[in-house]
């Protein structure tokens, strides 16, 4: 008779997002975080993205029927304790997540809402914004816009902290989702705000003067996720998520000829890793 398979007790977490083929952002930094917090990453690929610290030179989209084959693939077989979703631009590409992320009833989804370049350029299509309001939205634990998107999720001006409460606060009553307000590029500190259906909470900490910042909103995104597929409350989950991020940026690798990845091993530890200082 065949030994019964013993299943490792491990946090497993998927992250839907595009390929960044300079390994700072999307995928390859959520897999980096997932395995820095001692989670089991696993991945669905939105699109492939020819880009490294100083831009993007190109974009593949996956086509509908093979990202829902991912997620069929996935979901069969190792089911994920939490999810994070990255940027997507096509209107249909954001059903296909949202109908799959239903049809699974998947928990402890966190949803980073891409939507303005550094730019500040509209990266999402009028549909596309509308598709991601209405149906991908709504089935997240936390969204985690930043300033710009705020802005753009409101419709409001966000130039003050009370002005971002108050729009993280109308945006939280309108979706009914709870909403973590990144302040990373807005005021003297990088303060982020929390608001659940509880109240509002700052998570307070300093500007780091480092430029290398590519990958700090899929990150802090895959952070949280991470975290809460250990079961912690999404409250800690930030903090955590947010420590783990200000300790990635401190650690910068400074590479590239743009903005630098972050170093998500800065606090990796064990026979067989070789620090990066």
């Amino acid at each position: 008779m065949a030994e019964t398979k013993q299943w490792t007790d491990i946090p497993k977490v998927l992250t839907v997002a595009g390929s960044d083929s300079s390994g700072g952002a999307g995928v390859q930094a959520d897999l980096k975080t997932f395995l820095a917090h001692g989670v089991y990453g696993m991945s669905v690929i939105t699109a492939l993205t020819a880009q490294n610290t100083t831009g993007v030179l190109a974009i593949q989209e996956a086509t509908p029927d093979f990202l829902r084959a991912q997620f069929e693939a996935v979901f069969s077989d190792i089911r994920p304790d939490a999810v994070k979703v990255g940027m997507v631009s096509s209107p249909a590409l954001i059903r296909v997540i949202a109908e799959e992320l239903t049809r699974y009833a998947a928990r402890h989804i966190v949803v980073d809402p891409v939507m303005v370049a550094t730019s500040g350029a509209r990266l999402l299509s009028p549909d596309a914004e509308q598709v991601l309001m209405q149906a991908l939205l709504p089935l997240a634990e936390v969204i985690t816009p930043n300033i710009a998107e705020l802005e753009v999720l409101t419709g409001q001006t966000v130039d003050s902290r009370a002005k971002m409460e108050s729009a993280a606060r109308d945006l939280q009553a309108r979706l009914q989702v709870n909403v973590l307000a990144k302040g990373g590029h807005f005021g003297a500190d990088a303060d982020d705000l929390l608001v659940t259906i509880e109240g509002a909470q700052w998570f307070h900490s300093p500007r780091l003067s480092n430029p290398d910042t590519h990958g700090t909103g899929c990150t802090l995104s895959s952070a949280i996720a991470a975290e809460l597929a250990q079961g912690l409350s999404l409250a800690v989950a930030v903090e955590q998520a947010k420590a783990y991020l200000t300790g990635a940026l401190a650690a910068g690798l400074h590479l590239g000829h743009g903005a630098g990845p972050l170093n998500h091993a800065y606090a990796l530890q064990g026979k067989f890793f070789k620090r990066i200082d």
